[in-house]
């Protein structure tokens, strides 16, 4: 009897035992990270809700991969500017030239063109403006990237004149592609994506012009993983 006893209280042990939830793992903690975004109405978001501007939709993809943009996108960007107009009001900001941030993007050019201005002032501006995000990214090249310019020509308001007006964008982004090449900072080319909008009218805003929430969403999708390796680097 005082054996099966021994057995039974071995057995009811192991049993109770075998119940025993397992302790969860504590949740792996957000990579916190501050994230400036230069532009103009791109960047801004013209004519979408604030929630489908292209940061802040990266922000929040980030943000479902453990990497957490804090107090959200910094955005600094008008309707209407030219790189001249980004650059000298970048200069007197003096609450984001206070401070270094974890990366940086940087999207202007399509009023240059727009307005008639000349592509050799073009490359100076940007160029000035990409060596200025470099040092707001604490001068490091690889945590900025550049954003090619949309094609507007294949919008309502644009395609009467579209061969006109991409030719003229494909001179300008070739520029910009060169000098972000040039200075090892990352490229992304989003016009292909811009070209869809006659085909595809829900990626046009409803102005007949700027992007809409969608296609913003489909330039996040193209750049997400290299934005994730470029905040892991």
């Amino acid at each position: 009897m005082k054996s099966l006893s021994l057995l039974s209280l071995f057995l009811l042990f192991f049993a109770g035992s075998c119940k025993k939830e397992k302790t969860p793992m504590p949740a792996a903690d957000s990579t916190k990270i501050s994230y400036l975004a230069l532009g103009d109405s791109y960047t801004i978001g013209q004519n979408v809700s604030s929630t489908e501007r292209y940061p802040v939709i990266l922000s929040e993809r980030l943000k479902a991969d453990n990497i957490s943009v804090t107090n959200g996108p910094t955005i600094l960007a008008t309707t209407g500017w030219t790189t001249g107009q980004l650059k000298s009001t970048l200069s007197l900001n003096t609450a984001i030239n206070s401070k270094k941030y974890d990366i940086v993007s940087l999207l202007i050019g399509v009023n240059n063109q727009y307005q008639g201005r000349s592509l050799s002032e073009y490359k100076v501006e940007f160029t000035e403006l990409l060596i200025t995000s470099i040092n707001l990214a604490n001068g490091k090249k690889d945590k900025v990237f550049v954003i090619s310019i949309p094609d507007y020509g294949y919008t309502p308001y644009g395609q009467s004149n579209q061969a006109s007006i991409s030719a003229q964008i494909d001179l300008f982004n070739a520029a910009n592609k060169h000098i972000a090449d040039s200075a090892g900072v990352k490229y992304f080319d989003i016009t292909p994506i811009s070209r869809n909008g006659l085909s595809d009218p829900a990626l046009v805003a409803n102005d007949g012009l700027h992007p809409s929430g969608k296609m913003y969403g489909q330039w996040v999708e193209l750049m997400l993983n290299d934005v994730m390796e470029i905040v892991k680097k």
